[in-house]
């Protein structure tokens, strides 16, 4: 049988950040691009535009106080460019530092004039593959920068609604496009964790009503690392909502707050299916392990009654092997045949005992 071979995904690592100063931008991570995709929708109640650059300088002549831009940054391993658009917003070098090392856990910084938060994307590519994209939001007074590591992302339903107008988002300020993205991030960690409830009971299944196949440890083995970094993923997240729907800032407006505590309660029952799927899947394992165990002592118990079926037969088998040469049965005609009807009546003893028994 041919064995499946897996390639998982692993963290990146931080030696580019080794031994530099707090507030080097130095990137961490595994999508090396050197082309950045820089997408703008500008917008207000009544206006929408859209663009894509391939560098930020052509951001900067979006700066109107009537409208809302949205910038939205794809490749974080350009460095230079992500430090450029940083200078033009006055980002402090520790946020820059935090943007380009997917290491970062979710969290919120408040400054004066922005507020800061990183956030991990979670979604499944179109083979089938969780994609777990680090992603960075910057909330200004009338813009909000976003920065992902690569091209695609879980907000196509609200660059829809931006489009159409649909909804509050084009009458609403960029505090609550924040919300839009952050809500569109939550909503698709419930797609994540349905997948992972539908694999558990699959593989329930297959332990329960099948024979197990060789690769159904490596399939448990890698759910659960699936699960710990969707957990990674959410609980840092759960603390940011909630400093969020607390924050004293003028750039989050009071009708916000609502939709916040909303998200709060829907990242809250994101946390508790995680759970509730960690500890399943913790036990598929101790299921697969009992699985094994019962097989092995249904064939030790099939070993055990055959052994001790032909016990009493070589017993006597061994008794008649003896070379004595006076033994009374030996020179009787019909010793032969009553020997072996004496050993068919014990085996069938032994089968009517054991049935009795419900050994069989």
């Amino acid at each position: 049988m041919a064995k499946r071979h897996r390639h998982l995904q692993r963290r990146p690592k931080s030696t580019n950040a080794l031994n530099k100063a707090p507030g080097t931008v130095a990137y961490v991570g595994r999508k090396e691009s050197a082309e950045i995709k820089v997408e703008v929708i500008d917008y207000n109640k009544v206006n929408y535009e859209r663009f894509i650059f391939d560098n930020v300088e052509a951001t900067f002549k979006f700066e109107n106080e009537e409208n809302i831009t949205w910038i939205n940054v794809d490749g974080l391993s350009n460095t230079a460019e992500i430090e450029k658009l940083g200078k033009y917003y006055k980002l402090h070098p520790l946020i820059i530092e935090d943007i380009v090392n997917t290491n970062q856990r979710p969290k919120i910084d408040e400054y004066q004039d922005y507020l800061f938060i990183v956030a991990k994307m979670l979604y499944h590519k179109e083979n089938g593959i969780l994609e777990h994209e680090h992603i960075s939001i910057v909330i200004g007074k009338d813009h909000v920068l976003t920065f992902q590591e690569a091209d695609g992302d879980v907000f196509n339903a609200v660059r829809e609604r931006l489009t159409n107008s649909k909804g509050r988002l084009r009458n609403s300020g960029p505090d609550y496009l924040v919300f839009a993205l952050l809500d569109a991030i939550i909503d698709n960690y419930f797609v994540v964790i349905e997948e992972i409830s539908d694999k558990i009971e699959t593989l329930e299944e297959q332990l329960f009503t099948a024979q197990p196949n060789d690769d159904i440890t490596f399939e448990i083995q890698e759910l659960k690392r699936t699960v710990l970094r969707i957990r990674r993923a959410v609980f840092p997240l759960r603390e940011v909502i909630s400093r969020l729907e607390k924050i004293d800032s003028t750039l989050i407006q009071e009708k916000t707050l609502n939709y916040i505590r909303d998200l709060y309660d829907h990242i809250i029952q994101v946390s508790e299916n995680i759970e509730i799927y960690r500890e399943m899947t913790w036990g598929l394992m101790d299921m697969y392990m009992t699985t094994i165990s019962n097989k092995m002592n249904e064939v030790m118990k099939v070993l055990t009654i055959m052994a001790s079926i032909f016990i009493p037969l070589t017993f006597m088998a061994g008794i008649y092997g003896m070379n004595f040469e006076y033994m009374p049965e030996l020179q009787w005609k019909y010793s032969y045949y009553v020997l072996w009807g004496l050993m068919i009546l014990v085996f069938l003893g032994m089968i009517l005992y054991f049935k009795r028994k419900k050994w069989l």
